[in-house]
């Protein structure tokens, strides 16, 4: 039986290639929370769809003919601030989803996603949370950890003092199980990766990430990874 607490998220579809579409809505529609209220094919549809539909989450890929899904979503975040606006794409390269999070797209989902991603995903988004694909992140990981050294890589100088801080744990915050999904997190690990990793359940991941973004005060996964390589809570590798 769902959960009568989750809210009941309305979402559009807009994807050129029908099949996918397809794909996506048959995964979407096996959720009781979710609803697919309409479908189009480029930029110019999901303007028109938005207006006259009202969803909460736009689904978007982000190679379109016509308008594509970085302008759309300029086009959207301007006329519809309220719409949130869930990326989906084949590049994992960090400089597309920078682009597409100034933007003011809320997450950044890989074509190559299996089905509970893509739920996940929309979830986290359609509750007002941020989400980036677990690969996406870990690209993002290590351009911040070049840059963080200097552009010089695992070699690099350590005068900034970023190696000494780089494996302590934030045990006076979290548990020693936490610590540990924590550092999964940061390698990219999905929740369901993480729990073979550890031997738990998913659920049982699930409740650690949601009190790991309590403890540390941030509203996702993303912003938590950051910031626990920041103050050197991670390693990052």
């Amino acid at each position: 039986m769902p959960d009568k607490m989750e809210k009941h998220i309305r979402l559009i579809l807009i994807d050129d290639h029908q099949l996918f579409r397809e794909g996506v809505k048959r995964i979407l529609d096996m959720e009781p929370n979710f609803e697919v209220v309409a479908e189009g094919d480029d930029g110019e549809d999901a303007l028109r769809l938005v207006e006259e539909n009202e969803p909460d989450v736009v689904l978007m890929d982000i190679n379109m003919p016509g308008t594509n899904g970085v302008e759309a979503t300029r086009n959207l975040i301007e006329k519809f601030p309220e719409v949130k606006i869930l990326i989906l794409s084949i590049h994992d390269d960090e400089s597309y989803v920078t682009h597409v999070l100034k933007t003011g797209a809320s997450g950044y989902l890989l074509k190559e996603m299996d089905a509970d991603a893509l739920i996940e995903a929309v979830k986290v988004v359609g509750n007002g949370g941020a989400y980036i694909h677990p690969k996406v992140t870990h690209n993002l990981i290590n351009e911040y950890r070049r840059l963080a050294t200097g552009g010089e890589g695992e070699s690099g100088s350590t005068e900034v003092g970023y190696k000494e801080v780089e494996y302590r744990k934030p045990l006076h915050l979290l548990t020693r199980r936490e610590c540990e999904v924590l550092q999964l997190m940061t390698d990219g690990y999905s929740n369901r990766m993480i729990g073979e990793s550890l031997y738990i359940s998913e659920k049982t991941v699930k409740n650690h990430v949601s009190n790991i973004l309590q403890k540390m005060n941030v509203n996702d996964r993303t912003q938590a990874v950051v910031e626990s390589i920041k103050k050197g809570w991670v390693k990052v590798r």
